[in-house]
């Protein structure tokens, strides 16, 4: 990590800000003219009261944003924008993100912008409901089906075993799962 800088030099710097006012300190920050990162990714739950699945939108970093600025002239201004607390340093020095890092984070993300997190719910992978009229029964992911978002699940149980076609918001990696034949 070669963080030498020359007094033209514009680095990344993590920049932290106010509660829930990211967007807030992003669209500032670009109105003084610095480029900015902001990641975000779609992360699939369940309603409580209903069970339906849905997904939401939440920063990876919560808090946080990168923002591409030259600290011996602008780091006054980034400081004192609406949204920002600071600029994150060690001591009285900030401290440069190396631009791999961002780069790695921006090839994560897809076409619809946000960062793609596999799930790691595979096929023979073990789940438990999380929502929905099957709530709290275990079962083995069957198959994927081709939309991506639903996945077919042979359920356990002692009596019965079905396949149940399922969103994948409703379901969630369960790594202590027996299945029923090991128990019998």
């Amino acid at each position: 990590m070669n963080y030498t800088a020359t007094s033209d030099t514009a680095l990344w710097y993590v920049v932290y800000t106010k509660p829930r006012e990211e967007e807030r300190a992003e669209s500032n920050l670009r109105a003084w003219g610095v480029q900015t990162f902001m990641p975000r990714l779609k992360e699939p739950c369940c309603s409580r009261g209903t069970g339906k699945a849905h997904t939401t939108v939440k920063h990876l970093f919560p808090r946080y944003i990168f923002a591409k600025f030259n600290c011996d002239t602008t780091l006054n201004k980034v400081n004192a924008t609406r949204g920002v607390c600071y600029v994150v340093a060690f001591g009285q020095t900030p401290c440069p993100v190396d631009e791999v890092v961002i780069e790695t984070i921006q090839s994560q993300i897809g076409a619809e912008g946000f960062v793609r997190i596999d799930d790691d719910i595979s096929s023979g992978g073990k789940v438990i409901m999380r929502g929905g009229p099957f709530k709290s029964l275990q079962g083995t992911v069957d198959r994927e089906t081709a939309d991506r978002n639903q996945v077919v699940v042979l359920l356990s149980s002692v009596s019965y075993q079905g396949r149940l076609l399922i969103n994948k918001a409703l379901i969630k990696k369960n790594p202590d799962f027996q299945s029923v034949s090991s128990v019998v």
